[in-house]
């Protein structure tokens, strides 16, 4: 009988957990230095195309710093519900990681945009 993979010891899992980390830390520095680098009390936190020239809507850094928390919330939530889900099925902690990566892109590019119309 084939004694089962720890999560830990399987090389994907280990590869998707670094991505993730790798893209949460670097969106973290990333609006963290964008925001740093400018002496702005307001910036643009949202944008609600369906209000036509009230679209964008102005905040505080707080608003911006939630980017950063989300970052780590996904980070670490998508590692826990990974390693959970990893000894009912392999391919369903591959797949929370994966959409983890993704989220994490989305949110490296939302910041930015974000970021942009200041």
């Amino acid at each position: 009988m084939a004694t089962p993979k720890k999560y830990f010891h399987d090389h994907l899992v280990l590869l998707l957990v670094s991505i993730n980390a790798f893209l949460a830390v670097a969106g973290s520095i990333f609006i963290l230095i964008r925001l740093s680098g400018s002496h702005s009390t307001s910036y643009i936190v949202q944008y609600r195309p369906s209000l036509g020239a009230d679209a964008f809507r102005t905040g505080t850094v707080s608003g911006l710093l939630s980017f950063v928390a989300f970052a780590l919330l996904v980070l670490t939530a998508h590692t826990i519900l990974s390693h959970r889900a990893y000894h009912i099925h392999r391919q369903l902690a591959l797949a929370i990681l994966a959409l983890g990566i993704l989220l994490l892109v989305l949110t490296i590019i939302v910041s930015n945009a974000l970021l942009m119309l200041r």
